[in-house]
């Protein structure tokens, strides 16, 4: 049985065109590799929101599909992880017999047209819970993996009076067919130019909320006011569904995620204020800092088919940072520029945002996140929110999720969607 939330259509091709002859010829966008000409967080939102309705399939209704649980879900990596010491040591309620009192929801979103528009959803929640609205927290898995790989997360939440969602990102878990899909579409999106699966595509907003005529408006008077009405794609459309059921407290609801997971958690939560908190584990980082100062190469070599790919079709002997920069403006335009961290993170403000990262990262190099995070505790300092942003860095800790971050993230979403 499938149930129908909403509807709306409109034709991306038409605005496709439109946007990049406006694009072209000096429009809003404008990008960049040096600060946007704009002010305000509305406005980094507007800008990035005309990017992301280039690249979309027609909508659909968002309807709810039920489903089983994934009896052999999908990892694209070899060996297949089995254990995770950090997230089985997240705090969890001293509750006999965890496991048979949870409530186990599986389903998928309806989100767009196409195959990748069917977005698998897990959900636990105690089933004998007394609280009539609970908190939400969103877990995003890392790359390669799927949403029952961050199972022990959903339990120790869930054992603490939380909804607990997770879901399958774009090409990974029930949306990947083999060891390869998420390596083929980002190769794909780098020859074709019409996806952006490395990051853009699990946080898009649908084509209803604007016409192609809009592209054209000035951002104060059309962009600042959608920004209020935001919807954004998977993440969004998610949030959308969430904010529905009556045993969710809609203003309560939080986001993390680990690397992969969280750039996603990061952008989900610039884009759509209905993410009431955010944490964000090992994902934020500068790409643009880390092209200038010749620090990409530990991202670049986590999915280098796709800067392979374009070292062949740009004729380079090796992957260099021109090819690096062509990669990042070709699948995610504006993440290396005008979206990138010292933009979007500020612009978070001033909901509650903590940053985890380690020491010695070489994906998320800290040299690389100290321009962003002296300007978000600006921005929270001018909403009077100073409180509502932290940093943790974890000495000797390279690209890995750990006890402590998991902790971290854990009282985090309790401080602030417990009051």
């Amino acid at each position: 049985m499938t149930n129908i939330i909403s509807s709306s259509s409109i034709s991306p091709l038409i605005c496709f065109f439109v946007f990049f002859f406006w694009l072209g010829h000096g429009g809003a966008l404008g990008i960049q590799h040096s600060a946007p000409a704009i002010n305000g967080a509305d406005k980094i939102r507007s800008q990035f929101l005309h990017l992301l309705r280039t690249r979309r399939s027609p909508q659909v209704p968002l309807t709810v599909e039920p489903s089983k649980p994934a009896r052999h879900p999908l990892f694209q990596q070899v060996p297949t992880p089995t254990f995770s010491e950090a997230m089985e040591s997240c705090p969890k309620a001293d509750i006999k017999n965890l496991k048979q009192r949870l409530r186990e929801e599986n389903f998928y979103l309806h989100t767009e047209a196409g195959e990748q528009g069917r977005l698998p959803v897990l959900i636990l929640s105690l089933k004998d819970s007394k609280q009539k609205r609970r908190p939400a927290v969103v877990f995003l898995h890392s790359t390669n993996k799927n949403k029952e790989w961050v199972r022990p997360l959903l339990e120790a939440y869930a054992s603490r009076e939380y909804i607990s969602i997770a879901i399958d990102s774009r090409y990974h878990g029930e949306r990947a067919h083999n060891l390869t899909t998420y390596r083929d579409a980002l190769v794909s999106s780098w020859i074709k130019g019409d996806t952006m699966p490395f990051l853009f595509d699990t946080v898009i907003p649908p084509f209803s909320l604007v016409d192609c005529k809009s592209l054209f408006l000035p951002f104060s008077s059309y962009c600042s006011k959608k920004v209020r009405d935001l919807k954004v794609w998977d993440l969004i459309k998610l949030a959308d569904y969430l904010t529905q059921r009556k045993d969710i407290d809609p203003k309560r609801i939080g986001i993390t995620g680990e690397s992969l997971g969280g750039m996603h958690a990061w952008f989900a939560a610039f884009v759509d204020t209905r993410y009431a908190v955010a944490a964000p584990i090992i994902g934020v980082q500068g790409f643009r800092w880390a092209i200038d100062n010749d620090k990409w190469q530990a991202r670049v070599d986590s999915i280098k088919a796709v800067f392979e790919e374009a070292r062949i079709d740009l004729g380079k002997c090796a992957i260099d940072k021109e090819v690096v920069k062509k990669v990042w403006d070709r699948i995610a335009p504006g993440l290396a520029s005008i979206f990138d961290s010292p933009y979007s993170i500020p612009a978070i403000a001033p909901r509650p945002l903590l940053l985890l990262n380690g020491a010695d990262d070489p994906r998320c190099p800290l040299d690389g996140i100290k321009t962003p995070t002296k300007r978000a505790r600006k921005a929270y300092a001018k909403a009077h929110s100073s409180n509502n942003v932290k940093l943790i860095v974890q000495p000797g800790i390279g690209h890995e999720m750990t006890s402590l971050m998991v902790k971290e993230a854990s009282d985090w979403m309790d401080r602030f969607l417990k009051q």
